[in-house]
């Protein structure tokens, strides 16, 4: 649906983008992940042809996004991180001229504006003034005008920013049920946003696209298990040296104190559980397990392990930047 080939943007010497492809079918939600400053709103408007990129190529629906701009564009919706909304017009008078701008989609003006305003959970502000909606219902507005005229993708910058949690949350449901015919492209700075949205996530550092995969499978890239927490009490200064000699352990470190006891944090190795001959170890060091819970690596985590490392690709993995499977990191 959408595609990006080694695309470049630069700004005088500066490059804000550097060789980025990209794909993004139909059925998919696919998040761009990054730091403010990474480079996911340029690839955006690139992706959007807002502006064009200084090399590269990009294809919507499988129209040139350069050489066939018309078209290519009125197959698109784009949310850009401000929507780009008008305070003195009326929601369905706004609506209205941008599906005109677009060329139309192939339904009835009349009918498509019902349903996205339904989709958009807008159906009873049709004659409000934009400028008096709330900023939540300005957020969904703004996915309406990207809406409106039926495109099969849809490029969407930041699409929570700035909203409160009860909207943030139907904005990712609305989000997610848009992907069942669609193509959808995320960008987020908000990492546990793509992990519980997207299907595969694309992590953009200092404007290269240094890993993409399924959440899952970046958490292999980690090549560690989960992290075992545990609040103990009692004579606990032995049992991190006990916790490493234990199969599967990786590491184990005691940190804060938890209320009356002390946190007790474990690694497993990748593909181990050891929280069962940990909890043994525990007890039978004479220290009483008041808690035990485990947990996967987050995004968060990846992302720090992948910007902060001299090498990017982690131990397993090929020097020119393959991966094993079909998550892989680039250098």
């Amino acid at each position: 649906m959408i595609q990006a080939r080694r695309l470049n943007k630069l700004y005088g010497r500066k490059k804000a983008i550097e060789d980025l492809s990209l794909r993004v079918e139909k059925g998919e939600v696919v998040g761009l992940l990054g730091p403010d400053g990474a480079g996911k709103t340029t690839a955006m408007r690139i992706l959007a042809g807002f502006f064009p990129p200084t090399s590269g190529t990009v294809k919507v629906a499988g129209y040139d996004l350069l050489r066939q701009p018309r078209i290519a564009k009125s197959r698109l919706g784009y949310l850009p991180q401000q929507p780009p909304l008008y305070a003195h017009m009326r929601v369905d008078d706004y609506l209205r001229f941008v599906d005109a701008v677009q060329g139309g989609a192939a339904k009835p003006l009349a009918r498509r504006l019902e349903e996205v305003k339904a989709q958009c959970r807008l159906s009873h502000l049709g004659s409000r003034l934009i400028g008096r909606l709330s900023q939540g219902n300005q957020r969904r507005l703004g996915l309406a005008q990207a809406l409106i005229h039926d495109p099969e993708v849809l490029i969407l910058d930041e699409p929570t920013e700035g909203l409160d949690p009860p909207h943030v949350a139907e904005l990712r449901e609305l989000i997610a049920g848009l992907a069942e015919d669609r193509a959808v492209l995320v960008s987020t700075h908000i990492l546990p946003e793509a992990d519980s949205l997207c299907r595969r996530v694309l992590i953009l550092h200092c404007g290269r696209l240094i890993a993409q995969g399924s959440p899952r499978e970046l958490r292999a890239l980690l090549g560690r298990g989960a992290l075992i927490e545990m609040q103990v009490e009692g004579p606990v200064e032995s049992l991190p040296g006990r916790l490493k000699s234990l199969s599967g352990v990786r590491n184990a470190m005691l940190e804060e104190s938890v209320g009356q006891g002390r946190l007790l944090l474990v690694e497993a190795q990748a593909g181990r559980d050891v929280r069962a001959a940990a909890a043994r170890t525990v007890i039978e060091s004479g220290c009483a397990l008041l808690e035990l819970r485990s947990r996967d690596a987050s995004l968060e985590d990846i992302f720090l392990h992948l910007t902060t490392e001299d090498r990017l690709e982690p131990p397993g993995h090929a020097a020119d930047g393959g991966a094993k499977g079909e998550s892989e990191v680039i250098r």
